[in-house]
């Protein structure tokens, strides 16, 4: 899978070359995605987005629907390439996760509007809150959804002070979900490499 910081029908593979390269490269992409999953918590998980992660999703679902045609192809593109970083922040997929469906239920109940409430905070610097669903609104006056997708902009010098090095936590001050990790070396690394 080639990297080129843009997505386009002719940088994906086609589906006889994908299915190969699927078969011989999945194991990487499963330690790429392991690598930039951080834990909030018992609940919550952010999976953070890179090309390589949009790159897959798209050839996944243009292998499992079969679609060739160019038409299709963008179309899947569109639908995906929102999630890919730009340069200036980092995207994730957020994950609320209850094994067991009545507390999940009622979790979700107490949990409305967390998505807004995540925060990336890098040493010496203010916080920066999540921008959170984008597409669509994933909740109603009930219930929040179990997944969400947010956004961290960073300031340059935010940005400037992550590549440099500095820590970096991400946290949560919802009323009913405080809590904050400090993401890891090789985890932060990696998303080090989103900001240009």
């Amino acid at each position: 899978m080639q990297l080129t910081g843009h997505i386009t029908p002719d940088s994906l593979m086609t589906l006889e070359a994908y299915s190969r390269w699927r078969k011989a490269h999945k194991g990487e992409l499963i330690a790429h995605r392991k690598l930039r999953s951080v834990h909030l918590g018992d609940h919550i998980t952010l999976q953070f987005e890179s090309e390589m992660t949009v790159r897959y999703q798209v050839q996944e679902m243009l292998r499992i629907e079969k679609i060739f045609e160019e038409e299709g192809i963008i179309q899947e593109i569109e639908a995906y390439a929102p999630l890919m970083p730009d340069g200036t922040n980092w995207k994730a997929t957020m994950m609320i996760e209850y094994p067991d469906v009545n507390e999940r239920k009622r979790e979700l109940a107490r949990l409305i509007g967390v998505e807004d409430r995540l925060y990336v905070e890098v040493e010496g610097r203010e916080r920066v809150y999540a921008i959170a669903d984008e597409d669509l609104d994933r909740e109603n006056d009930e219930k929040t959804s179990a997944v969400h997708f947010v956004r961290f902009e960073f300031p340059p010098a935010a940005a400037a002070a992550v590549k440099a090095g500095a820590g970096v936590k991400l946290g949560c001050d919802h009323r009913n979900y405080p809590s904050h990790v400090t993401i890891g070396a090789e985890t932060l690394a990696s998303l080090a490499g989103d900001l240009k």
